[in-house]
């Protein structure tokens, strides 16, 4: 690990004038003017933009089919229909989750990703294979990147017997998460699977995060039930609801007996911005009451469709793009969304900018932050702990099998 000088930069929340930042054993060691370069490699910054490395919090990288050829994309509209769409192929394809997540990981890091958080599909279907393949994945990759597991029942939990036992074996071995999925709409038993998820979350101390895609008073139903086990159960903190369509769906009076529900809680929000008339939640008004916002890729080019990019600027303009944003500081939140906000639900203590965080870092041809969400621009350099993984949007990884 060598010691290195950004020169010329631009430190998101600083302030306009240019800084030098300094970094030694893997940290940020001094930031400020004319910093001596006491044998340290020097990249020039030439007025670039430093921002903490960016988040996806909330990506199913076992599953992608980057680095095949193009597959057709034919699922049918439904949720179900998708599922079981996946299944067929990633059956017929006989394709790696370790391998195939490595070759997405090469390409995550090269546009700035220094964290992600990753739902792994566990059923009776595939056992653990999925979770063992993106584990060993995961422990060659820890130089580069910083890899945390949802354990994720991507068929359903009551309508799969045996997936609850799957899913708290998982936790046994290493996921920090637990997931679920739409307890009324593809479980059709929202007490038995909330029930069973959170009773695990209990016994081991593990997170939940719950896809819910379950629209209007539905889907508000729902999020009743979590946060009421949530409060009971004392997980305060530790539950994210992802999607949560509903909350761009119901009426003012019950949104904001929501967010007050979600605040008492500290239950985070993960949107990804959904494609096409999908409604999702309103960003800019959750953020200004509070909640802790993230975001991810979902799934990038899989059999759920070929848009995603696994880009988390691009994924931040889309976020900004889809809420309307036009000032300077709602650009921001999105920023926010792909960075400060995926690494504290990933439980990232030293993150950030600042005198003393790990030196995880990005340097965006941008002057401001803004600038960076709304033209996305090439990546120059992306430190992992004071490494340089990628530079001039290539990564510097080896090449995945």
């Amino acid at each position: 690990m060598s010691d290195l000088l950004l020169t010329d930069v631009r430190v998101w929340g600083a302030g306009d004038a240019p800084r030098d930042v300094a970094v030694r054993g893997g940290r940020i060691a001094a930031i400020g003017s004319g910093l001596p370069a006491d044998g340290a490699e020097v990249f020039d910054g030439t007025g670039c933009l430093i921002i903490p490395g960016l988040v996806d919090a909330h990506a199913h990288i076992d599953k992608t089919l980057w680095g095949t050829p193009w597959h057709p994309h034919q699922a049918g509209p439904t949720l179900i229909d998708k599922i079981e769409n996946e299944r067929r192929v990633l059956k017929t394809l006989g394709l790696s989750a370790e391998v195939q997540s490595a070759r997405l990981l090469r390409h995550m890091v090269a546009r700035g990703t220094t964290h992600v958080r990753t739902h792994v599909d566990i059923g009776p279907d595939i056992g653990l294979a999925h979770f063992h393949g993106i584990q060993a994945m995961r422990d060659s990759h820890r130089d580069w990147i910083d890899v945390e597991i949802v354990a994720f029942p991507q068929t359903g939990v009551m309508i799969k017997p045996g997936t609850l036992e799957l899913l708290e074996q998982a936790v046994r071995e290493g996921a920090e998460a637990i997931g679920g999925l739409d307890p009324v709409g593809v479980d059709r038993d929202p007490k038995g699977q909330l029930d069973g998820i959170f009773a695990i979350a209990d016994r081991h101390g593990c997170g939940v995060d719950i896809h819910l895609h379950d629209r209007g008073d539905l889907g508000a139903v729902t999020i009743d039930m979590i946060v009421e086990r949530t409060r009971a159960l004392g997980l305060k903190g530790k539950v994210v609801i992802s999607h949560a369509f509903c909350l761009g769906m119901v009426e003012p009076a019950r949104l904001d007996g929501l967010v007050d529900d979600l605040l008492d809680q500290d239950i985070a929000i993960m949107t990804h911005a959904p494609s096409g008339p999908t409604p999702f939640p309103p960003v800019r008004l959750l953020h200004d009451r509070g909640v802790r916002l993230l975001s991810g890729s979902d799934g990038v080019r899989d059999t759920w469709g070929p848009l995603n990019t696994g880009d988390m600027l691009e994924r931040a303009f889309l976020l900004a793009y889809r809420s309307g944003f036009r000032d300077d500081s709602s650009l921001e939140v999105a920023l926010r969304m792909a960075t400060y906000g995926g690494a504290q639900t990933m439980g990232v203590t030293d993150y950030g900018v600042t005198v003393g965080s790990a030196a995880d870092l990005v340097m965006v041809e941008a002057e401001t932050a803004a600038e960076a969400v709304a033209f996305h621009p090439m990546r120059r350099l992306v430190l992992k702990r004071g490494q340089v993984v990628a530079r001039d949007g290539r990564s510097l990884l080896p090449v995945a099998a």
